[in-house]
């Protein structure tokens, strides 16, 4: 098991964010993660990245207990995460947002300038290297964002809404992006509201809802489950599936 997170959960003062979550990813996987907005998604990628720590349960990555670790010593241990809104250096080019990320691996600058150019070229961003950060759009930034994960060389890649606020066209060429770096053998796990995208991308689903898995199991039999319906909808779509019919 390269991931397994167990009864996590996360409180902020009488506040609970996670109420005992668990995720177990297998080397090689995709898996999605859904929920209602507040359901916990972002806090667990936050305990499972060491940006925050957990107030009690236990993460376990690659048979090393980072429950309490930092998040530098997730990211050295193969763990990439990426956020809802984009964090770029605006002044900076792209090339060098990217090595950033790239100097986690390669401590000279020759070394780190040769890897992001590569993460660059795969990305689809070669065109842009020079151009600074702040000139982009949304789906330039997310793109951005994500080559400067990869230039870490993650294990696992923790996407979160990656692909929010794109155009149709836009979130196939994303899909394309996440299939290609899956085949390089990275494990993902995704965090998604667009629903197309799970169903595309993940082998297997787990529902959040008040900080609890409410769900697990293939994606189609996920989004059909009656208490998955009940969390996004409500009760009476629940008892009837029909009731949002047109």
């Amino acid at each position: 098991m390269l991931l397994s997170a167990r009864e996590v959960t996360r409180s902020f003062g009488s506040f609970v964010a996670l109420a005992g979550a668990s995720l177990d990813v297998g080397e090689g996987e995709i898996v999605g993660l859904i929920g209602p907005n507040g359901a916990g998604k972002s806090t667990f990628f936050n305990c499972v990245a060491g940006d925050v720590p957990p107030t009690s349960g236990r993460i376990v990555f690659s048979d090393v207990d980072v429950t309490h670790a930092s998040a530098s010593a997730h990211a050295r241990l193969g763990i990439g995460r990426t956020f809802q809104v984009p964090a770029t250096f605006e002044e900076m080019s792209i090339l060098d947002n990217v090595m950033v990320g790239a100097f986690l691996r390669h401590h000279h600058r020759g070394e780190a300038r040769a890897a992001a150019l590569d993460v660059i070229e795969f990305t689809g961003l070669k065109a842009l290297a020079q151009a600074p950060a702040k000139s982009l759009g949304t789906p330039g930034r997310k793109r951005l964002e994500i080559a400067r994960v990869l230039a870490t060389e993650p294990k696992l890649l923790l996407l979160d809404e990656a692909l929010a606020g794109l155009t149709p066209g836009e979130i196939q060429d994303a899909i394309a992006l996440v299939r290609r770096i899956h085949a390089k053998g990275v494990t993902i796990v995704i965090v998604e509201h667009i629903m197309e995208v799970i169903l595309t991308l993940a082998e297997r689903v787990l529902v959040f809802n008040q900080g609890l898995t409410i769900a697990s199991g293939k994606p189609r039999e996920v989004v059909n489950d009656p208490a998955v319906i009940e969390a996004y909808l409500g009760r009476r779509h629940a008892r009837d599936p029909g009731a949002h019919a047109p």
